[in-house]
């Protein structure tokens, strides 16, 4: 009789260099691949609204790609443990596998799920195939965590990269497969269809063909060509990094350059900060800016949402995000620059708006960008580095092509940039005292 192996997949949502999938396939036994919505599991970080929409289509390309290899995906939903040990008791299964990730919330339930099928007889086994490096393995000489890029980036390049998996040619189906649930009985895409306007390809193939377009179009020019919106200078691939339709060493592989790779190994440094600092999803990792005097203004909050400042490079990058589920990385800077310190709204609040908006929303990321812009996290700029809306758009989209074609008619701005500057640089000493 042939034993059975649970593959369970999150975000993970491929078949190629995935070390998970791979060992299930080495181990001769049937696979059975499974998706479990579980969201309040990941309280108080379940998927966002965008990033529910991109999870839909991902899982529908994903059970495609399997279907090529003679399986299927089931999905269910509820607790996590329960329905992987109702798996187990269906198929017979005697081994699960899945792909690490590092929230503090996954973690946790993840060692739960380890002790309880273990005790349960289960061969359980878990990889690294979502980073470059374990975030464990890269410490400083006192054997601490890095909080300064520059050296951990060193610190990356002299260690061992984490090994790669080949495709499964064939993996062997169950003689009966356990129910499913159909996709659209999770209920991920939006009642109004707000998302009509996306352009996006989720799923590996997506991935793959944007990796493709990089590599023709932009890399040469990626350290110019990075900073200017107006053009598609960036790889566009973190959405397919975040959910796993690509995986990082793919794309290190793919992209020779240096000043590219330090792009995917400043997102391992965000996930190494996460794994270090677990608390920094919603506190300061600074704990000085705990006293930081911020303001809540509920109608300056909504304009800025709603992309209606004043200030045209800020407008145009949150109608990009409302429009496309994506912002231009160096508008992602402008724009948090103005929430925090020319509106002195907390940061964790623009992280919130984030998290729900974008497609390519990853807590790891995320809380790394909005602490390093407020200056209150790791390598941060400070706090005093106050970005200028004009000024910035003069510099990087000297034409205004970006801002034509994302910002609405130009409106009163809702603050004086000056006279912000100055009282977000008073709010700064009262916490330096």
């Amino acid at each position: 009789m042939v034993k059975t192996s649970i593959i369970w997949f999150r975000l993970d949502l491929r078949v190629a260099d995935n070390l998970a999938l791979a060992a299930a396939s080495q181990s001769g036994h049937a696979v059975v691949p499974v998706f479990i919505w579980s969201p309040v599991e990941e309280s108080p970080w379940a998927p966002g609204a965008a990033s529910r929409w991109w999870l839909h289509h991902s899982l529908a390309a994903l059970d495609t790609e399997l279907r090529n290899l003679g399986l299927r995906l089931i999905i269910r939903r509820g607790a996590t443990l329960a329905t992987l040990r109702a798996l187990v008791k269906e198929t017979g299964a005697t081994a699960v596998y899945w792909n690490r990730r590092c929230e503090p919330a996954v973690i946790a339930r993840d060692a739960q799920v380890n002790q309880a099928l273990g005790a349960d007889g289960v061969q359980v086994e878990n990889f690294n195939s979502a980073l470059l490096f374990e975030p464990s393995d890269i410490k400083t000489g006192s054997g601490g965590p890095y909080r300064v890029f520059t050296p951990f980036w060193r610190a990356c390049l002299k260690q061992r990269m984490c090994s790669s998996a080949p495709v499964p040619v064939h993996l062997t189906s169950p003689k009966s497969w356990p129910t499913s649930l159909k996709l659209n009985g999770l209920g991920l895409l939006p009642k109004r269809d707000w998302a009509r306007d996306f352009d996006w390809q989720p799923g590996s193939a997506g991935a793959m063909k944007e990796l493709q377009r990089f590599i023709r179009d932009g890399l040469a020019g990626y350290k110019a060509g990075r900073d200017l919106p107006a053009r598609v200078g960036t790889s566009r691939l973190s959405p397919h990094l975040h959910f796993g339709e690509i995986s990082p060493r793919q794309v290190w592989l793919a992209a020779p350059r240096e000043d590219y790779r330090r792009q995917l190994v400043w997102r391992e440094f965000a996930q190494h900060l996460l794994y270090h600092f677990p608390h920094t999803a919603e506190n300061p990792l600074r704990p000085e800016f705990k006293k930081f005097p911020w303001r809540r203004d509920a109608q300056e909050l909504t304009a800025w949402q709603r992309g209606a400042t004043g200030f045209p490079l800020v407008d145009a990058g949150l109608n990009e995000l409302w429009t496309t589920g994506w912002m231009h990385n160096r508008v992602r800077m402008v724009v948090a620059s103005f929430l925090v310190k020319d509106l002195l709204i907390p940061w964790q609040v623009g992280a919130r708006w984030f998290w729900d908006t974008l497609v390519d929303a990853d807590l790891a990321n995320n809380t790394l960008g909005w602490q390093w812009v407020a200056g209150c996290g790791a390598d941060a700029a400070p706090f005093f580095r106050i970005f200028n809306p004009a000024t910035q758009a003069a510099k990087f989209d000297p034409a205004g092509e970006y801002v034509r074609r994302w910002a609405a008619k130009p409106i009163a701005p809702i603050i004086d940039h000056g006279w912000a500057r100055n009282r977000a640089l008073a709010a700064l000493k009262r916490i330096k005292k």
